[in-house]
C-alpha cells in the first residue's frame, strides 16, 4: 500500500538520468533546484531542499518559493569539494492553511469563534518550537483564542504578519512527501577555469639536435607562467616502443635515430611506472612539478592506456591482451588510421579486474609524483565503467585530482564520459567556425543538460588536428580563434610552440601537421616573441582578472546583423562583472555592424552605458539600442568591460 502523502513531487531538476549520475559544482557555487510540487485539492502548502555535505550528519534546509504553474525552487551554495547530497521535501501545511481560510471568513463578515478554538492546537505545536518574547506571544495567542472577551484582539491576531511568519519558520509537518536523494560533485576552482599549454618535452632542448629533458622544460616555465598559463601538459613521458616504431611522417619504417610516437608506450626501458630515460628521472620530473607549483603551474600528465608491442606488460601478462588465431597480436586500428606501434589492452579479458588494479595503481603513483590534472587519451575507446570506476576510486584520497577526457567522438559519447566523472572534456570548438554553427554549438553546451555536467574545454588545435581554416593562415585567424576560445569557455588550451609560431603547413589532403611533432623532435627558438604572443599573454592577463571569463555558462548572443561579426554578453554570478566581446571572424577583411545589448537581460532600465576595451584602452559612451562596431584584421576583436 501507498504511504498516506497529500503532496507530489515530480520533475526535479537538475538531475541526471534519473539520478542515475551526479551534476558537478565548483566550490561556491550554487545548486539552484526546481521541480514540480502539488497536493491534492486548494490547500497551503510548504516545500524546501535538504543539503548535505558528504561528511555531514545533519541536512541543511532552505525553503522553496512558488514559480508559476505548480512549480517551485531554491538554491543551496556548495562550500566543500567531495559529494553532496540534495533532496525535495513538500507537505500540506495545516496551519498556514487554516490561517488563510479564517482570514477569508473574516473577510466574508463570518464569525470565527469555532476558528479560532480549532487553530489553538497549531499554538501548542508553536509555544514547543519557539523561545523568548515569541513563546510569550504564543502564549498569549493561546489564552486569547480560548477566550470571549478576548475575541476581536484573537481575531486581529491570527491573520497578522507575524504569526504568519511564525508559522513558516516552525512548520508541522504532517504527512510530508519527501523525494529520493540526487547528488552533485564539487570541484576545486580549476576544474572550470583553466589555461592550458602543450609542449612536447623532448623538443624543449636548447640545441638543435638534441633531445629535451625536464631541466630544460624547468628554464621554460617562467615562459608560459609570463603568458598566463596555469597548466603545462605533456604527451606521454615513459619509454617509447622500439618495435614497429613509427618514423616522420608517419612512415611505418622508422630510420636510425627516429624517435617514435610518445603514445607508443613501453619499451626495454620500461613501461607505464617508468619515465624515458632522455628526459630525466622520477626525481628530476617531481622537481618539475614543485617548480611549476611555484610559478602557479600544474603539470597535466597523459593517460595513455595502450602498450607498443615490447612494453613489458606484454610477456610479464599476457593474459591482458588478445592474440590472434595465428598467435601473432593485431595492432590498434581507427580506420582508416593504422597503429602498428601500439597493441591495445583486451578490456574483456578475465582477468580484467588485475588490468583495472594495476592502472589505477599506474594513476596514483603519478598522483604521488605531485600531478593533479590528467589528461586521457582516447577515453572512448576503453569501458565507460572503468573510468566511473577509476576515477572515483583516484577522488576518494586525492579531490583535487581532475582528468580531462581526450574523445573527439559522437556526441553521446562525449556526454556519456562526463557523466561517468572526467572533469573536463574536450569539444567540437575546433571545427566550429561559422557563426551559426559557433552560436548553436554554445547554445547547446549552456542551455540545455549538458551545462549540469559537462565542463568544456576549448582548444583551436592539437597535435592530432591542423584544422583546415588555420591551414596556411597567418596572425588574423590565429587571433580570431584564440579570442574565441578564451572567452567563450572558461576551461582553454593550445598546442602552444605550434600555435604561438603559426606553423600550419598540412600533410597533404589531411587535417594534420606535415612534419609532426607526434613523430619527431622539433627544435624550437622559444626566445621569439611576435604580436601573437602578446595578444595570448593581453587576454589570458583578462581572464585572470575577470571573473565573467573565467566561467561558460553565463552567455547571452547580442543581436548584430551581420554574418561575419559575432557579439556576447557574459557576466559572472553575482553580475559585478560584465563583458561584451565582439569578433570578426573574417581575418582578411573589415567589417562594420550595429551590436544591440541585451538591456533586458542585464536589467538595465535605460540605454546608456560605457564599455572600456580592454585589449586597447579606449572607452566609448553609449545612449543608443544599437550602436556601431567595426573590427578589422588587425586586431579583429573587442574584449569590452561594461560600466554602468
Amino acid at each position: 500500500m501507498l504511504p498516506q502523502q497529500r503532496v507530489v513531487i515530480d520533475d526535479i531538476r537538475p538531475q541526471l538520468d534519473c539520478g542515475t549520475f551526479f551534476i558537478k559544482r565548483i566550490i561556491g557555487e550554487e545548486v539552484l533546484v526546481s521541480a514540480d510540487i502539488l497536493p491534492d485539492g486548494h490547500d497551503v502548502m510548504q516545500a524546501e531542499v535538504l543539503f548535505k555535505h558528504q561528511s555531514e550528519r545533519r541536512w541543511g534546509e532552505v525553503r522553496m518559493t512558488p514559480l508559476a504553474n505548480d512549480r517551485w525552487e531554491a538554491a543551496f551554495r556548495v562550500e566543500k569539494q567531495g559529494f553532496y547530497q540534495y533532496k525535495v521535501r513538500g507537505w500540506v501545511d495545516y496551519a498556514l492553511n487554516w490561517q488563510h481560510g479564517i482570514e477569508a471568513k473574516l473577510a466574508d463578515g463570518q464569525h470565527v469563534k469555532s476558528e479560532l478554538l480549532d487553530g489553538v492546537k497549531y499554538l501548542r505545536f508553536l509555544e514547543k518550537k519557539t523561545s523568548g518574547k515569541d513563546r510569550t506571544y504564543v502564549r498569549g495567542l493561546i489564552e486569547a483564542f480560548e477566550t470571549e472577551e478576548q475575541y476581536g484582539e484573537a481575531t486581529r491576531e491570527a491573520v497578522s504578519h507575524r504569526l504568519h511568519k511564525l508559522f513558516v519558520a516552525y512548520p508541522q509537518r504532517l504527512l510530508a512527501n519527501t523525494s529520493k536523494e540526487l547528488q552533485v560533485y564539487v570541484d576545486r576552482t580549476r576544474a572550470h577555469f583553466s589555461t592550458w599549454y602543450e609542449f612536447f618535452p623532448r623538443s624543449a632542448a636548447r640545441e638543435p639536435g638534441a633531445h629535451g629533458t625536464f631541466a630544460d622544460c624547468e628554464r621554460l616555465l617562467p615562459r608560459v607562467a609570463e603568458m598566463g598559463f596555469d597548466v603545462l601538459y605533456f604527451p606521454p613521458i615513459h619509454p617509447i616502443g622500439e618495435k614497429n616504431r613509427k618514423g616522420k611522417n608517419n612512415t611505418t619504417n622508422a630510420q636510425e635515430g627516429d624517435s617514435g610516437v610518445p603514445w607508443a608506450i613501453g619499451s626495454r626501458h620500461g613501461g607505464h611506472r617508468h619515465i624515458h630515460p632522455e628526459l630525466g628521472t622520477e626525481a628530476d620530473f617531481r622537481r618539475l612539478v614543485g617548480r611549476a607549483a611555484d610559478l602557479g603551474i600544474e603539470v597535466a600528465m597523459d593517460l595513455a592506456f595502450q602498450a607498443a608491442p615490447d612494453h613489458p606488460y606484454i610477456t610479464e601478462h599476457p593474459e591482458w591482451f588478445r592474440r590472434r588465431p595465428d598467435g601473432t597480436m593485431q595492432y590498434a586500428e581507427n580506420p582508416p588510421k593504422k597503429y602498428q606501434d601500439i597493441v591495445n589492452f583486451n578490456w574483456e579479458s578475465e582477468a580484467y579486474e588485475s588490468l583495472w588494479k594495476e592502472l589505477l595503481g599506474v594513476t596514483l603513483q603519478w598522483v604521488d609524483c605531485g600531478v593533479k590534472i590528467f589528461r586521457v587519451d582516447n577515453p572512448h575507446t576503453k569501458p565507460y565503467y572503468f573510468w566511473n570506476w577509476l576515477i572515483g576510486e583516484v577522488k576518494k584520497k586525492h579531490p583535487d585530482v581532475l582528468f580531462l577526457a581526450e574523445a573527439f567522438s559522437r556526441p553521446r559519447v562525449m556526454q556519456q564520459l562526463a557523466k561517468q566523472g572526467f572533469s573536463q572534456s574536450y569539444t567540437y570548438f575546433t571545427w566550429r567556425v561559422h557563426k551559426q554553427e559557433i552560436i548553436e554549438y554554445m547554445v547547446e553546451l549552456t542551455q540545455s543538460e549538458m551545462r549540469e555536467y559537462y565542463r568544456p574545454n576549448f582548444w583551436p588545435n592539437t597535435p592530432d588536428i591542423n584544422p583546415y581554416h588555420l591551414q596556411g593562415q597567418g596572425e588574423a585567424m590565429h587571433m580570431i580563434r584564440y579570442a574565441l576560445a578564451a572567452t567563450l569557455s572558461g576551461n582553454i588550451g593550445i598546442y602552444g610552440p605550434v600555435y604561438e609560431y603559426m606553423v600550419t603547413e598540412p600533410y597533404p589532403g589531411k587535417e594534420e601537421y606535415l612534419d609532426s611533432e607526434k613523430y619527431e623532435i622539433r627544435h624550437w627558438d622559444w626566445e621569439v616573441r611576435n604580436k601573437l604572443t602578446h595578444v595570448i599573454t593581453r587576454i589570458n592577463t583578462l581572464r585572470r582578472k575577470h571573473p565573467a571569463l573565467q566561467q561558460t555558462n553565463n552567455i547571452h548572443f547580442c543581436g548584430l546583423e551581420h554574418p561575419q561579426l559575432l557579439a556576447f554578453y557574459k557576466w559572472d554570478d553575482s553580475r559585478r562583472d560584465e563583458i561584451l566581446v565582439v569578433v570578426n571572424l573574417d581575418a582578411h577583411n573589415t567589417h562594420q555592424g550595429m551590436v544591440r545589448l541585451p538591456w533586458e537581460a542585464m536589467g538595465l532600465e535605460t540605454h546608456r552605458v560605457e564599455v572600456y576595451d580592454l585589449m586597447t584602452q579606449a572607452h566609448y559612451h553609449w545612449h543608443n539600442e544599437w550602436n556601431f562596431v567595426e573590427l578589422d584584421p588587425g586586431l579583429p576583436f573587442h574584449i569590452f568591460q561594461i560600466r554602468r
